[in-house]
């Protein structure tokens, strides 16, 4: 299982997930799907008005989407080439599946980009803002998770864990560190897909 996973590049960089050249990056969005606070407003504000058309039609098909689940759609302006959005839990001391809950974000988001044959995705912290989800037991959770799913994908080559502040980055820096294709030196938010 080692030797599949060291195909694959596992790296962190610090910045801004909007701007992004990827096959996709992941939206830490709420389970209406149209837009919010943090990395959620941030990628709706940069995307402009098509992604929230998009994001509306889903939402009214289907009725938002539910922590632990995952939806796909167009990128609207932003450099990437799609957008999942994922509904990560809310904190509430971690009794309440909250774990389960943020690892199937990771593990749907992945899916999705396998199934469209997508072969970078770009993470932001999920659930680690407003949410509240403590940022070290989430980012342990992001980096096992990832790990262990990138085994069973076959378009998947490159993995960003894009933080937006320096807490997260040393936090996600430490764990890469001695993993299979991980700790790689990231490529500058605006550098080729």
């Amino acid at each position: 299982m080692d030797t599949e996973i060291t195909a694959v590049e596992i790296t962190v960089i610090e910045g801004d997930i909007t701007a992004l050249r990827a096959d996709a990056i992941v939206n830490a969005a709420n389970s209406s799907l149209l837009g919010g606070g943090g990395v959620d407003g941030a990628i709706h504000r940069a995307a402009g008005p098509a992604l929230l058309e998009e994001c509306r039609a889903l939402a009214g098909k289907q009725g938002g989407c539910p922590a632990g689940e995952a939806v796909i759609t167009g990128a609207g302006k932003l450099p990437c080439g799609k957008v999942i959005h994922t509904v990560g839990p809310v904190w509430r001391g971690g009794g309440l599946g909250e774990a389960e809950l943020l690892a199937s974000c990771y593990r749907k988001s992945l899916c999705l980009a396998e199934s469209a044959g997508l072969g970078t995705i770009a993470f932001p912290n999920i659930s680690t803002g407003v949410y509240g989800y403590p940022k070290a037991e989430a980012a342990e959770i992001a980096v096992k998770t990832v790990t262990e799913t990138l085994p069973q994908l076959k378009s998947v080559k490159k993995v960003i864990f894009v933080c937006f502040d320096r807490e997260n980055y040393g936090l996600y820096r430490k764990l890469l560190e001695g993993r299979p294709g991980g700790n790689t030196p990231g490529f500058p938010a605006s550098g080729p897909r």
